[in-house]
């Protein structure tokens, strides 16, 4: 094995570990405390507890996800499943550990944000390093290949929704719902950016008849690249010149201002990128984590 792979794996293995502490932090301090049922494998284990409080968080979590995992193998492979179980492992673990400290908040909005925020770095960790806690994601996946009709998100949004309700119901706190989608939205949010980062970038497309003029004006006042290509209106048959290009958010008003000068009557659609890669932004190989299929 090469120093690169074995350097791979390592790093891999650190940010799992970082990621199931994030996630522990996120249970133990803010939503167990708070009676906060946000859903998942993690949210059925907190409300179980929450009416045994004899019983663990972390053993609950790993003893929820074993059926899970067995009933994944046949569709996921083992060594999927082999990576499933060390991750829900280590997660089960830290959460048991990490219990001994006190809640950092007696309130339960402040824990939905703070929880969500733990919540979606682990999350987020996961995903990058090619990690999965296996729970109602996993179980919407097993689910989708009995019901197709049924979307894995779908199928995740189901359970995960009747997670949180049955959360509202036994705790007798309706307000759980709204706690929950807190957390859900936060950790989302939190997670697209540990993926994707905070320097979002526009993708420009500039339909225009001057678009010689508009593309030398933009590369003298602009270090992005431009692309050209030839387009034709269907409704009016003429030609027109389509325009691509991808700026960072501060230079899109100069852009528009560019535009609108030369052209008024230009066209332009402008679409976030969730990413953005090659000369100019980031380097197409920065940050990407070398597949492990060969495991």
């Amino acid at each position: 094995m090469s120093e690169k792979k074995i350097v791979g794996y390592l790093k891999g293995y650190f940010f799992m570990l970082v990621a199931s502490v994030s996630y522990a932090l996120s249970t133990d301090l803010f939503l167990a405390p708070n009676e906060i049922v946000a859903g998942g494998m993690s949210g059925l284990a907190v409300l179980l507890h929450l009416l045994n409080e004899k019983l663990k968080i972390g053993m609950l979590l790993i003893a929820l996800n074993v059926p899970v995992l067995l009933l994944g193998l046949k569709f996921c492979g083992w060594k999927f499943i082999a990576k499933c179980l060390l991750t829900i492992v280590v997660l089960g673990v830290a959460t048991d550990l990490l219990a001994v400290f006190d809640p950092m908040t007696d309130n339960p909005v402040l824990a939905s944000l703070y929880g969500g925020i733990c919540q979606g770095i682990g999350i987020g960790l996961f995903v990058k390093y090619e990690y999965s806690s296996g729970g109602t994601e996993l179980l919407g996946r097993v689910i989708n290949r009995f019901i197709r009709v049924l979307k894995i998100p779908v199928c995740v949004g189901i359970l995960d929704g009747i997670i949180v309700v049955l959360g509202a119901i036994f705790t007798k706190n309706p307000d759980n719902m709204l706690y929950a989608l807190i957390v859900i939205f936060v950790s989302t949010k939190v997670s697209e950016i540990v993926l994707v980062g905070l320097d979002k970038s526009k993708l420009c497309i500039i339909i225009t008849d001057k678009g010689a003029e508009i593309s030398e004006t933009l590369l003298k006042n602009s270090p992005r690249g431009i692309t050209m290509l030839n387009g034709q209106g269907m409704y009016t048959n003429k030609d027109h010149d389509v325009l691509l290009t991808c700026v960072k958010n501060h230079q899109l008003t100069q852009l528009k201002q560019i535009i609108n000068s030369i052209d008024p009557k230009a066209f332009i659609i402008i679409n976030d990128s969730v990413e953005v890669r090659g000369q100019g932004f980031q380097a197409l190989g920065e940050g990407i984590v070398e597949s492990k299929k060969s495991e």
